[in-house]
């Protein structure tokens, strides 16, 4: 298995290549992903639901309800894209679009019951993957692990700025249908929409 360059690689100024801080900690977290991910669906497979759409519930479970062009924004997506992702979670009950009552030409989207389930079996299937990783772990490990967790956040904080310049304008959002019209069916995800195919 390919260990993480070290930060006294002789050549850490060579093209396209970023300070040894920034190399390191992107090595560390795609492999966190990529090894959490797979070792997730030995006892969860999410490969049914998209990464995508995964983002999307829980961006809704901090703000709901959300229109589309704001979801868009926040997830510094275009409009067609999330209305897309949003169309084929409403066809699987994760969740539901209906008419915004602050403004009765927007549509306003919210999360279902089903899919807060979802997201809470999603996020404990991880939490127990990455106890058990922790657990085997020692003592001085754990607990540098633990006292890096606040600066992480603050880390988080500064790459989830979503005012910044060149995060794309949402368009506006297509005019509002009645709660109970019918819904365009989706197309079936592809694989490489998938969790487990990502990095």
């Amino acid at each position: 298995m390919p260990t993480p360059h070290h930060p006294d690689d002789p050549n850490p100024e060579a093209p396209g290549r970023g300070g040894p801080d920034a190399r390191l900690l992107t090595e560390v977290v795609t492999r966190l992903r990529r090894a959490l991910r797979a070792s997730i669906r030995t006892d969860y497979p999410w490969e049914t639901l998209p990464m995508a759409q995964v983002e999307l519930l829980q961006v809704l479970a901090e703000h709901s309800p959300a229109r589309i062009g704001d979801l868009a924004a926040r997830q510094r997506l275009a409009t067609s894209t999330v209305s897309g992702l949003i169309g084929q979670m409403i066809t699987s009950g994760l969740v539901a679009r209906a008419v915004d009552p602050a403004d009765r030409r927007a549509s306003a989207v919210t999360l279902t019951d089903a899919g807060r389930d979802q997201l809470t079996a999603w996020a404990q299937a991880h939490e127990r993957r990455l106890d058990a990783a922790l657990d085997a772990l020692d003592t001085d490990d754990r607990a540098i692990v633990r006292s890096a967790l606040p600066a992480l956040f603050r880390l988080a904080e500064h790459l989830d700025d979503t005012g910044t310049p060149d995060a794309p304008a949402a368009t506006p959002d297509p005019p509002a249908t009645a709660p109970d019209a019918p819904q365009a069916a989706p197309g079936r995800p592809t694989p490489a929409d998938r969790p487990g195919a990502r990095g």
